[in-house]
Order: structure tokens, then sequence, then C-alpha cells
């Protein structure tokens, strides 16, 4: 269904160069990098209170090639088997089996290649690290629990752009993704549970002629929607019903895990990184800004609701953890049903009095917490 072969080449073709930087230098980035991600881990675990990993490996550091690469790899172990499960329940018709199936699917997958190739290549230049959770099996046939990745070149870009101190910069956006470390590798379930829910929303996926072109329409007019400045996506556009089921919980728990790391960059405090709230402000002005063609693309991959989620999930820990402290909003990791829901999020005192308990905000909230 995908030629990644094709996504890889598509990508690194159309990616835009990054900052020029002289060898020296890149080595030196790469070394503060490796040594920033070790010194986050440990500020990570005692503001946090999680029991992460013990003495991780520092972070990978990539260029953006390399970061194509890599998301390449984790599609291939989490989509392949379920493309199996899903050719599987084609039945007939032109992508099933026989001479002009074989046809359909070569020309399709390299084409669906092109397509997933084009909006890595957009990905690459935007993404400054992230926390692998689908890598390869290891030579030894056993699968790795995870890596931190960092794309140098984004960093570099995006701390010239806004003329902020690089080692405060560098160490804030080590403390994000150091922050997912702890929660993959410190909540036992976290990591099976994200995986089973991609698997059921990529199996809900509706095979049935008639309701693809419904979905094509539908995706069409998103674009449309899109370009005129709505609030259409196609991740909305091409959904089943049931895939809005598990969406829905699936985005709950990725908000979720993504305020965390706002919320923990920001907190840990300006001993940390002195100059946090001016970078905090310039950044923020960058995430909202971009030329209308940009804020299309934005609109229209998902990336503006992904942004919400850093901003809603951000306040449902602040407000929590103001109100009950960091070991009570700790209990938002015992288990699948401890995570809050949509509405929870929005709405944190609901929350807090299914989890924690109506007399511990109370109680708090004597305390002057």
């Amino acid at each position: 269904m995908i030629d990644w072969h094709v996504a890889v080449q598509t990508g690194t073709r159309l990616l835009r160069p990054g900052p020029q930087v002289g060898h020296d230098e890149a080595r030196e980035v790469v070394e503060q990098l490796r040594e920033l991600s070790r010194l986050a881990q440990g500020h990570v675990r005692e503001f946090t209170g999680m029991s992460a990993e013990e003495d991780p490996a520092p972070a990978t550091i990539v260029d953006r090639p390399g970061w194509i690469r890599a998301n390449v790899d984790g599609f291939r172990v989490v989509l392949e088997p379920l493309m199996e499960q899903m050719a599987d329940r084609r039945g007939t018709g032109l992508l099933s089996g026989g001479a002009g199936g074989v046809v359909v699917q070569a020309v399709g997958s390299r084409v669906t290649g092109m397509q997933v190739g084009a909006i890595l290549a957009y990905m690459a230049g935007r993404v400054l690290g992230q926390y692998e959770l689908f890598l390869p099996p290891d030579p030894d046939g056993r699968a790795p629990t995870g890596r931190l990745t960092l794309v140098a070149p984004n960093i570099v870009h995006v701390e010239q752009e806004l003329g902020v101190d690089t080692r405060d910069f560098r160490l804030w956006v080590c403390l994000h993704e150091e922050t997912h470390r702890a929660q993959f590798t410190g909540v036992p379930w976290l990591r099976e549970y994200v995986q089973d829910q991609m698997t059921q929303f990529l199996l809900a996926s509706d095979l049935d002629p008639g309701a693809m072109l419904d979905r094509i329409r539908d995706a069409a007019e998103a674009v449309a929607d899109a370009v005129r400045g709505g609030e259409g996506n196609l991740i909305d556009a091409i959904q089943s019903p049931e895939q809005r089921e598990i969406l829905d919980r699936l985005t709950a728990v990725m908000t979720l895990v993504e305020g965390h790391g706002d919320y923990v960059m920001d907190a840990v405090g300006p001993e940390v990184v002195p100059s946090v709230q001016q970078i905090r402000s310039r950044f923020q002005g960058r995430r909202e800004g971009g030329s209308r063609l940009d804020r299309t693309i934005r609109r229209l991959l998902g990336i503006d609701l992904k942004m919400k989620q850093y901003a809603e999930g951000s306040r449902f820990v602040r407000r929590v953890v103001g109100e009950v402290g960091m070991d009570d909003f700790n209990k938002v990791w015992q288990s699948p049903e401890s995570l809050p829901t949509h509405a929870e999020i929005k709405e944190p005192d609901l929350w807090i009095d299914r989890v924690v308990g109506p007399r511990a905000l109370d109680t708090s909230k004597a305390n002057g917490a």
C-alpha cells in the first residue's frame, strides 16, 4: 500500500536546506545536545517524581534526512503488520489478487509513497525532537523500548530565528523531550496503550467502495475549507464514525503527554533555564505565525490541532498540579482508566473528583495549594 523507498526518496529530495554551519560548529552542537539531554534527565526525574528509565542513553542527534529515515522505519514497524490484516479483508475487486490488482497496487503504492514523502519533507523542517516509540528490532531480535531523537539543524535554525540564548534553548527543548522519555519508560502500560489505540484506529478503516468515495469527497471539502482559512483538516475528513470514537481516546492521551511535556519544560524553573520566559514568549509567537500558505498546510495536516493539544494539555496539568500537587497528579499514570477524557481535560475538576477524589480537592484548596 505504501512504497517506503519512494517515501524516503521523495522526502529527502523535497527537503529544504538547513542552516549553514561549519564542521567544527556542527560537532559542538551535537556534543552539547547529548550533554544537555543527560542533564535534562535528572531535572525531569526530580521535578516530576516519575521513576523513569535508569541511566538511559543520551539523545540520538540526526539531520533532516535522518529524521525522515527514522520515521519511515517507525511507520513500517507499526503499519506493515496492519496492512497485511487489511489486505486479508479486501475481498474481490481491483485491490484484491490477480494481475490487475497487482498493477493497481504497484502504482498506488508509489503514489502513496510520494504523498507520505512530501508530508515528511514538510515536517522534517519543523520538528525539533521526538521520542520514537516504534523502532525496528535490534540485531538480537529484541524490540527496543524507544529512542529520544533531536533534530540538530532545526534546533539551530529556530534559536537563530528567535535570537535566544543557545544553551538555554537547547536545554529547554531537551526538557520537553526527556519528559516524553520519562512518560513512556516510567509508565509500563502507556506505550502498549497508545499502540493499541493506533491499531484499532487503522483497522477500523471502512473499505467499502461507497464509503471510501464519501471519505474522498470529505477530504476534498477539507482541502477547500483549509484554503479558505477554515478549520477543516484531512484527519477529520477521512475518519469513519468508529474511528472518530477511537481518535477521541487517542487524542486525549496525546494531549496529556504533550501538555505534560510543555508544562515541565516551563515549570522546571529559571534557575535551570534562566531565559525561559523570553524563550516561551518568542517561541509561541513563532508557532502562531507563518505565511498564509504555511498556515493552510498546518491546518490541512492537523498541525494546528497539535498546537492546541499542547495548550489544552498544559492548562490541564498546571491546574491539577496547582490544586492537588504533583504526587496526586501522578495518579494520572496509574492505568488507562485514570487517563483524562476530552471533557476532563477541558474541566480538570471533573478528573480530580473522579481519580483523586473530591475530599483531596477540598483539602488542598483549604491548605492554599
